[in-house]
């Protein structure tokens, strides 16, 4: 049987928060299948050698700022002539239950995995339409239908882009852009501080019986991103192990 693969060539991509976990293995997958990629983080050192290892252009950008998100998209259409692909995968913890959540634990949470995901796409936008051609593709989280015990603030982002997604794919379809997301589940450094006996609970609850490896999502995102899932839009596409069924 002919393993499926995704052709990018010529398609430039940005992926935020890739200077490691999830955000790293779909850039990698994205350059290794052709795409000409810029990797934003605010990491910048951390950044600077996950491009150096994968081959994309490094980009230290704060999504929760418009000028930054904005001088990045500009940057990557002035270097290639277009923009592709959108994977919006940055994000940031700030845990606490929620009568201890402060001002600033919820608005830079929000700001970073919410408004980081509305700032590049809106800034994608105008390139997508002119070029009748795009792809969005969100990280969301089972936490953002379910929710978890102290991460109001995550939840309530997660939750959020679900709605964004479907929203901005009823605006952007009928100019050739798709906009999808992913709900993945697996072993990150935001996972890596989770007590033991937490781990063991939540490893029990999913059917695959483990936590995926980063590397294990990039399959779903390269399907969305690719030029042959023009008819899927919309969609939240769990990548979890059953976690969510």
């Amino acid at each position: 049987m002919t393993n499926l693969t995704y052709d990018f060539t010529g398609r430039t991509a940005l992926v935020t928060g890739s200077a490691c976990g999830i955000g790293l293995e779909i850039a990698r997958h994205l350059a290794l299948h052709g795409a000409v990629l810029y990797m934003l983080d605010y990491e910048a050192e951390l950044l600077g050698q996950a491009a150096a290892d994968v081959g994309g252009t490094p980009l230290a950008v704060d999504v929760s700022r418009t000028d930054q998100v904005q001088a990045a998209v500009e940057r990557c259409v002035a270097d290639t002539g277009r923009l592709d692909i959108v994977v919006n995968n940055a994000g940031i913890l700030r845990d606490n239950v929620v009568w201890k959540l402060t001002d600033d634990d919820w608005d830079s949470v929000l700001a970073v995995h919410l408004g980081g995901t509305f700032r590049l796409t809106r800034a994608a936008v105008p390139h997508f339409r002119a070029q009748s051609y795009g792809r969005v593709v969100n990280v969301t989280s089972y936490t953002g239908l379910h929710g978890n015990i102290g991460q109001a603030n995550y939840a309530a982002a997660k939750a959020g882009i679900v709605g964004f997604t479907k929203t901005t794919a009823k605006e952007l379809a009928r100019f050739g852009v798709t906009v999808n997301a992913i709900s993945p589940n697996a072993a990150t450094r935001m996972t890596s501080g989770i007590p033991e006996a937490k781990r063991v609970e939540l490893i029990a609850a999913i059917p695959a019986g483990r936590f995926a490896q980063p590397s294990e999502m990039c399959a779903a995102v390269a399907f969305l991103a690719s030029e042959e899932a023009a008819y899927v839009t919309g969609t939240v596409l769990p990548v979890d192990g059953g976690l969510s069924m």
